[in-house]
């Protein structure tokens, strides 16, 4: 068992540590007390800290009063907290590491025990696609009235100023200017919504104990399927991008994801064009331009 003071993972230090009067500066500062404050609370026995971990929260791993293993999560404070705790209680562990208390003031979310270092990317590629698809497809169901989230459409039109702003690189032809074309038009045409992940892709499912996979880490919206399906296309790009015959591959996975979910293929093509751009686009802006390119180059494959 850990004893003295929690601190905070280098990762996460160096992840949000860059703004030395900000809140979230300030909030990382107080990381220690507010965990051992939580513990206390909740009757719970810290075993360790999961490192390296992540970059936007600290996960500890711990016991409950009973001895049943759980993960003591704090994610950084926001509007983001309050939603993924939002939609891990509409999931109810259905596709989804299952909720088992949270502090609403506090943003502190006690998650049943995964297997924090085996995820779907310790899978070969064709076993971690059809493991994923079948995760994500329990997770798209109706948005409750009154629900928090964001929709698609919202988010699209506050990303488009940024990618305006990011202007069109060197070789990139008009990408720019075809994913912000498809930002505007797809959610126009979008059909049925439903409660999506948002930040879906093989990394975020990992080994449980109740279930085989389990879904963590949403960042939730309210739109069509084929936007979450699209970040999945983008998994492991680089190993279709590596070896030969790299658009048709693409092309290849985009239709096979799409007629084993049953989402339309131009529609998430679409989409994965759109995500594929924004991300290389925000990878660049953050000091990866290698990643970047790759991913502009993704996208005319698509």
């Amino acid at each position: 068992m850990a004893t003295g003071p929690v601190q905070p993972p280098q990762r996460l230090v160096n992840a949000l540590g860059g703004d030395p009067e900000g809140p979230v500066r300030t909030w990382l500062a107080a990381l220690p007390e507010l965990v051992q404050q939580r513990l206390e609370a909740w009757e719970l026995t810290l075993e360790r800290v999961h490192a390296p971990g992540g970059r936007s929260s600290l996960v500890a791993f711990v016991r409950q009063q009973d001895g049943t293993p759980a993960a003591l999560k704090f994610p950084v404070p926001g509007r983001a907290a309050e939603q993924e705790a939002a939609a891990l209680r509409i999931w109810d562990g259905w596709g989804a590491v299952r909720l088992l208390r949270a502090d609403e003031a506090g943003g502190a979310l006690l998650l049943e025990r995964l297997q924090g270092s085996v995820s779907l990317r310790s899978l070969p590629e064709a076993k971690a696609l059809l493991e994923a698809a079948g995760t994500v497809r329990r997770l798209w169901v109706a948005p409750p009235a009154g629900h928090p989230f964001a929709t698609v459409a919202e988010r699209t039109a506050a990303d488009a100023a940024g990618l305006r702003a990011a202007g069109e690189p060197v070789g990139a032809g008009s990408l720019v200017d075809e994913a912000l074309e498809l930002g505007g038009s797809l959610p126009a045409g979008a059909g049925e919504e439903f409660v999506l992940h948002g930040a879906f892709r093989q990394g975020k499912v990992l080994a449980g104990e109740r279930v085989p996979w389990l879904a963590v880490g949403p960042s939730p919206l309210v739109g069509e399927r084929a936007y979450d399906l699209a970040r999945l296309v983008l998994d492991r790009f680089e190993d279709l991008l590596a070896g030969s015959g790299a658009a048709a591959a693409a092309r290849r996975r985009v239709a096979k994801l799409a007629d084993s979910l049953e989402v339309d293929r131009e529609r998430l093509r679409g989409w994965t064009l759109y995500r594929a751009v924004r991300a290389g686009l925000r990878e660049s802006a953050a000091g990866d331009r290698r990643r970047g390119e790759s991913l502009l180059e993704f996208a005319t494959y698509v």
